[in-house]
């Protein structure tokens, strides 16, 4: 399938690179011949008040470059530091689509909103469906770092 925008973008923390993650990047790079992928700085991480340790921003870029590398997308892929919701989304020409889950969704509104009040077109918002796990609640970090599934959804049997 031929890519329907020259820059798709997408971004996050991406820390314990899980399903939910690979499924986000994977749809990123169907829609975008290239994608630029905003990866959370470790202050902007700090700033988030997430309810778990995050890993540093270099190991979560190895871990980020390591996938890529192994799907074949690493030279239509772009790293760049995130350090607000916005990056590099509010400039001209830079950016054509970003993919989202439902969980971001509300974020990309107001990225939209700002970029109009700039007098720059609105963005194409591709959005998917969180990933389930095994009991059908998302797949997410925290439940990853609490211990309760791993990457791939499946559940953590307590002993």
């Amino acid at each position: 399938m031929k890519a329907k925008f020259k820059v798709a973008a997408v971004g996050g923390t991406f820390d314990e690179l899980h399903k939910g993650h690979r499924a986000l990047l994977m749809k990123a790079f169907e829609v975008g011949e290239k994608v630029l992928i905003g990866l959370c700085s470790d202050e902007f991480v700090k700033n988030m008040r997430k309810p778990h340790e995050t890993a540093p921003y270099e190991q979560r870029l190895e871990e980020l470059k390591a996938f890529l590398q192994s799907q074949g997308f690493l030279e239509r892929a772009e790293v760049i530091p995130l350090n607000d919701p916005y990056g590099i989304t509010l400039s001209r020409g830079c950016v054509e689509a970003l993919v989202v889950s439902t969980e971001t969704e509300k974020t990309v509104a107001k990225i939209n909103e700002e970029r109009a009040k700039r007098g720059l077109t609105p963005l194409k918002i591709i959005v998917i469906n969180m990933v389930p796990c095994e009991n059908h609640l998302p797949i997410s970090t925290t439940r990853i770092r609490k211990g309760e599934i791993d990457k791939e959804g499946r559940l953590i049997k307590s002993s």
